[in-house]
């Protein structure tokens, strides 16, 4: 685990990852791909700024000391190169359906990494991390509708009903997600 200001970030590793804290040294593969419209243009809807790079970097470290949960940086093993970010936090995004409280999940890799399966890894590594660790029993994630690689990233990870809401002044996709009940803790017949 990470030493992250008062709170921890579990270091996870997958057969070609590792999920752990942000750290400065992320910014600058961080801002590059906050700054590329493809992968954007379903998330912010627009470049982001230096700026915005930096809070949001700021912000993912100061997610998990708040809510004992929140998103780590994304590395490729082999290499230790910076490829995105995974997890989940809790954005109080004051729409109905309200979400407030329950953890939502989110992914966003840099062009390079797309089409090799490790968004999907990661994703898988997260969310195992969520139903193991923590009380959460429900998980949400926001799509935009025509986002159609996360959709089927989530649906794949067990994220489905999918409702149709009203984010940023565009439709998205609120996707839930309840944690499987383990083999004998089912209801009684």
């Amino acid at each position: 685990m990470t030493d992250t200001a008062g709170g921890f970030v579990p270091r996870i590793e997958t057969s070609r990852l590792i999920l752990d804290a942000h750290r400065r040294e992320d910014f600058e593969a961080l801002a590059a791909m906050w700054a590329d419209p493809e992968v954007t243009r379903h998330t912010v809807g627009r470049p982001a700024t230096r700026q915005d790079s930096w809070f949001r970097l700021l912000r993912y470290r100061g997610l998990w000391p708040v809510l004992g949960f929140g998103y780590w940086a994304v590395r490729e093993k082999r290499s230790g190169r910076y490829m995105g970010d995974v997890g989940f936090a809790d954005f109080c995004r004051g729409f109905t359906p309200s979400i407030d409280g329950i953890p939502e999940a989110g992914w966003i890799f840099a062009p390079w990494s797309h089409g090799q399966g490790f968004a999907s890894e990661a994703a898988a590594a997260a969310i195992a991390w969520l139903d193991e660790r923590t009380p959460f029993t429900e998980s949400v994630c926001l799509i935009a509708a025509e986002n159609l690689a996360s959709s089927r990233l989530a649906q794949r990870h067990g994220f489905g009903s999918p409702t149709t809401v009203t984010f940023m002044e565009s439709d998205a996709l609120l996707f839930r997600r309840a944690r499987p009940i383990p083999a004998g803790q089912g209801i009684a017949e």
